[in-house]
C-alpha cells in the first residue's frame, strides 16, 4: 500500500472514527423540505426544482456519452468509474424531479439514493486517475453499495423515529476532504486537476445557493437558491465530462 496509502486509510478510519464516537445520531431536519419556491406552474408543484432538474438530465447524458466517446482509447476499468458517475448523475434527475413533486423524507430516498452512486463514482474515478486504475475499481462496488445502505439506514432509522444522517454525510463528504489529500500525494495532470477544480468549484457554489435558498428568492421572487444549486453542481458536472471532448 506504501505510505501515501496508508496515509489516506488513516485519515478515512480517523474521521470515521471521531464522527460516530463524538458526533450525536442526525435525524433529518423536517424544515429541510419547505423550499422558498413553491409555485405551481402549469399545474406543476414547485415547477422550479422540478423542471431545474433537466439540467442533470442533460449533464449526465452529456457525461455519458463523452465517456463512452474514449471507452475503445481509455483504461477501461477508470472509463467504468466515469460511467458510474454520470449514471448517478443522470439518475439523480429523475429522482430529485420526484421528490420536488411533493417533498418528504420518503421520496427523499429517491434523491439521495443516485446521489450516492455519483459520489462512488467519482471518489473511484479520483483514485484511478491519480494512483492505479485497479484501486478505484476494486473500491467501486463497495462505495455504492455502501452508499445505497447509507440511505436505506437513514430512512429505516427516520421511520422509527430514530434517523441518523451520519454515515450519509461521510458519504458524501468525507470524499470532499480526501480528493485533495489525494491530489496532494499522488498528483495528476495539469488538465485533469483544472477539470476536477471546475467540478468542485461548481458543487461548493451549489452548496452555498442552498444554504442561501429564501435570500435569493425573496430578491425578486424569480428564481431561488435550491433551482440555482440544480443549475450550478450540473454545470460541474459538464466540466467533468468536457474532459474527455
Amino acid at each position: 500500500m506504501g505510505i501515501k496509502g496508508f496515509i489516506l486509510v488513516a485519515v478515512s478510519t480517523a474521521v470515521v472514527g471521531f464522527t460516530f464516537r463524538f458526533v450525536k445520531p442526525i435525524r433529518q431536519d423536517e424544515g429541510y423540505h419547505n423550499f422558498a419556491d413553491a409555485r405551481t406552474i402549469m399545474g406543476v408543484p414547485n415547477f422550479m426544482n422540478v423542471v431545474s432538474n433537466i439540467f442533470f438530465v442533460f449533464a449526465g447524458l452529456f457525461g455519458l456519452y463523452a465517456a463512452f466517446n474514449v471507452w475503445e482509447t481509455r483504461d477501461r476499468l477508470t472509463i467504468l468509474s466515469y460511467l458510474t458517475f454520470f449514471g448517478g448523475v443522470l439518475l439523480t434527475g429523475f429522482g430529485s424531479a420526484w421528490y420536488h413533486l411533493k417533498p418528504d423524507n420518503e421520496r427523499l430516498v429517491w434523491d439521495r439514493l443516485p446521489m450516492t452512486i455519483s459520489f462512488a463514482g467519482l471518489f473511484s474515478s479520483v483514485l484511478s486517475e491519480t494512483s492505479y486504475p485497479s484501486v478505484g475499481a476494486i473500491l467501486l462496488f463497495p462505495l455504492i453499495i455502501l452508499g445505497i445502505f447509507s440511505v436505506i439506514y437513514w430512512i429505516r432509522g427516520e421511520r422509527r423515529g430514530k434517523g441518523d444522517l451520519r454515515l450519509y454525510g461521510l458519504i458524501q463528504f468525507l470524499p470532499a476532504l480526501l480528493i485533495p489529500l489525494i491530489l496532494f500525494t499522488y498528483g495528476g495532470s495539469k488538465e485533469y486537476i483544472l477539470h476536477l477544480s471546475a467540478l468542485v468549484l461548481f458543487y461548493a457554489l451549489a452548496k452555498l445557493f442552498e444554504f442561501l435558498d429564501e435570500i435569493i428568492y425573496s430578491n425578486g421572487k424569480v428564481v431561488s437558491g435550491h433551482t440555482l444549486k440544480h443549475i450550478s453542481a450540473s454545470a460541474g458536472v459538464a466540466c467533468m465530462a468536457w474532459i474527455f471532448i
